[in-house]
């Protein structure tokens, strides 16, 4: 999908526009708004802790929707429901290509705006072949955002770009 509605765009740069919509944070979000979470059956202890809105249930749930789709409808019927609930986040996503990477413009936003760096707490959930992670970006004491990802690097980005979305919307104001 990328590479085709982005001819222009160069290899790299189809790579980070890919992985700023295809990442667990963002699946977790498509699946809140088709409200997947009810659909799910779930053991009783998963559901009484919440699972049904967990972000790594809610991806990984559509991740196996979107497999579902292919193995009955084939490979037309997954793409035309992949570009339906991911496609407008694409095209949002190549309109902001050069602000993808959240953790430098965050931290060149708090420093202009608190002359100071943000700082990341992660934690990890899962045995080692299945590692989750989760990540907090405190800034000038205050947690700020929070991401999930399968690696660090992923976790601490969405965390980034949640406080990097709040911190932008208020100094807007």
């Amino acid at each position: 999908m990328a590479y085709r509605e982005h001819t222009e765009l160069a290899e790299g740069k189809l790579t980070d526009l890919r992985k700023s919509v295809v990442n667990a944070a963002t699946l977790a979000q498509v699946a809140q708004e088709i409200e997947l979470g009810p659909c799910l059956l779930l053991g009783r202890g998963e559901d009484a802790a919440g699972g049904r809105t967990k972000p790594s249930i809610l991806s990984d749930a559509l991740e196996a929707v979107f497999g579902a789709v292919y193995l009955d409808g084939g490979t037309e019927a997954a793409r035309l429901l992949i570009e339906r609930l991911l496609g407008p986040r694409m095209k949002v996503a190549a309109e902001r290509l050069d602000r993808l990477d959240y953790k430098t413009v965050l931290q060149e936003l708090t420093a202009r705006l608190f002359d100071s760096a943000p700082v990341y707490v992660l934690s990890e959930t899962g045995p080692d072949h299945q590692k989750s992670f989760s990540a907090t970006v405190i800034i000038s004491g205050k947690p700020t955002g929070t991401g999930e990802g399968r690696s660090k690097k992923l976790a601490e980005q969405a965390a980034a770009e949640q406080a990097w979305l709040a911190l932008s919307d208020s100094s807007a104001e």
